[in-house]
């Protein structure tokens, strides 16, 4: 196993995982539960404080668990640090193709409502990227044609429909494409 000259690239790795949890809109806990931990525990990997984050298998077993891979958290990592040595093909191994245009704004919507509950519930803020398509049981925010505003969780679309739930086990609700002016993955949920 590789060793490393400073704490900031554990920390920097601990942030691109945090950052692939935020891009499924989960919470710690949600996550940890997805691979079979706490969310203390998966708390010290964000934060760089538990041992083996740079270890292949730990990536992998993480970042299966936000229906990612160990290339997602590469690309999340961003360009190496200078004094960072890279580590093996299976783990984070160098940026790869890095982006480096603008990112898309984050927008945030504050529910007021327990519709969404367990997923979410009144006072919950809602972080969202504006025309990032959600993946399925993931936060949307729908910028519908009246001009109201819907925040559902995404199931799947069809030719004709987005098809949405009120909450996990919330019953089915068909949205024509043409009613939906812009619609929004939720990134983050921000519990006060």
């Amino acid at each position: 196993m590789p060793r490393f000259e400073s704490d900031s690239d554990i920390l920097r790795l601990g942030d691109a995982l945090a950052g692939l949890r935020r891009d499924q809109g989960l919470s710690q806990a949600e996550a940890g539960a997805r691979a079979g931990m706490t969310s203390q525990g998966w708390g010290l990997y964000e934060a760089g404080k538990r041992p083996g984050l740079f270890r292949p298998d730990v990536q992998r077993r993480l970042t299966s668990a936000l229906g990612a891979t160990v290339e997602d958290l590469a690309l999340r990592l961003g360009p190496p640090s200078v004094r960072a040595p890279s580590v093996r093909a299976e783990a984070v191994e160098s940026a790869g193709r890095a982006f480096s245009g603008l990112a898309a704004p984050i927008e945030r919507l504050q529910l007021s409502t327990d519709d969404l509950s367990p997923w979410a519930g009144s006072g919950v803020v809602l972080e969202y990227e504006p025309g990032r398509w959600p993946r399925r049981d993931q936060g949307v925010v729908l910028d519908m044609a009246d001009g109201t505003v819907r925040v559902r969780l995404y199931d799947r679309a069809d030719a004709e429909a987005l098809i949405v739930r009120t909450g996990p086990a919330g019953p089915e609700e068909r949205i024509a494409r043409e009613d939906a002016r812009r619609v929004s993955a939720v990134v983050a949920r921000l519990e006060r």
